[in-house]
């Protein structure tokens, strides 16, 4: 049976939501699958910066994730693969958000509002680069109808990531 998802919202990040990221990706769990550790907060200025430029230049981004009170739950959106192996040249859908949130269906909103936008966008298809631990983002890989397609071992860590594509 299938639950109603929770309402969310996606907006281009802030500068302040630097600071929310920063606050929310310092669990240790949250960032298992991510280096393992929480990042400086200057990482996330960058990064909250980068997808503002992302944003202006190709329509989409990591958006920042909203519930329907306004707090920032995460990220969830799209970006150019940044890497020079992988699905280099390809987009990729990503998510990310505090533990508290998670399992109440947020991502996969927040995803299928990323996929409705990107499609509008004119992006004709995404790829999720999914570590092959991570259960729970496998998961929402399948609820957004995306299909295994490669494996990978990552060149710093070594560890295997499952590449999921969709056509849109």
């Amino acid at each position: 049976m299938n639950r109603a998802l929770p309402a969310v919202q996606l907006r281009v990040p802030t500068d302040e939501d630097a600071f929310a990221w920063h606050r929310i990706f310092a669990d240790p769990e949250v960032m298992e699958f991510h280096g393992g550790a929480a990042a400086e907060l200057s990482v996330y200025e960058e990064l909250t910066a980068r997808q503002r430029r992302h944003d202006a230049e190709h329509g989409f981004c990591l958006w920042t994730v909203t519930g329907a009170d306004g707090e920032v739950l995460g990220f969830t959106g799209a970006q150019p693969w940044p890497h020079p192996w992988g699905p280099a040249g390809e987009i990729e859908i990503g998510w990310r958000l505090g533990r508290r949130h998670w399992g109440q269906g947020y991502v996969t909103a927040a995803a299928r509002t990323t996929l409705d936008r990107l499609r509008a966008a004119g992006v004709p298809g995404v790829v999720a680069l999914v570590h092959a631990r991570n259960e729970r983002s496998i998961a929402v890989t399948g609820r957004l109808g995306m299909e295994l397609a490669e494996r990978f071992t990552t060149p710093r860590s070594r560890q295997e990531a499952h590449c999921y594509r969709l056509a849109l």
